[in-house]
């Protein structure tokens, strides 16, 4: 049950929106994780400012169901940074990371 919030001060487009789906969509395997539960959000347009400019970043925090291993993480920050900076020409030096590893998690009224 992975969550994904993309947050960034950039404009996202429907279409790259569908890109940044299909392709964190793909990504989420290298955690141990399927498309079929991962729910994402992108939040474009922000008033994000890193080291005090406003220049183009993104702050992206993943939610997750359990563990994966720091392996897995290096991998998981590095093809999310790779495809933000693709889809949304945002500089992988202006692109944070946060995991956050969660033990109780509910859906459709009770909890796993």
């Amino acid at each position: 049950m992975p969550f994904i919030n993309t947050k960034t001060n950039v404009s996202i487009s429907r279409e790259q929106e569908l890109k940044l789906k299909t392709a964190f969509g793909q990504a989420i395997s290298l955690i141990g994780k399927s498309e079929a539960w991962l729910m994402l959000d992108f939040e474009g347009d922000r008033h994000l400012y890193f080291k005090g400019d406003p220049a183009p970043a993104a702050m992206v925090e993943v939610k997750l169901y359990g563990r994966a291993s720091a392996a897995a993480y290096d991998a998981l920050t590095a093809k999310l940074t790779e495809i933000l900076a693709s889809v949304l020409s945002l500089p992988p030096a202006r692109i944070y990371v946060k995991y956050e590893e969660v033990d109780t998690w509910g859906m459709a009224g009770s909890n796993f």
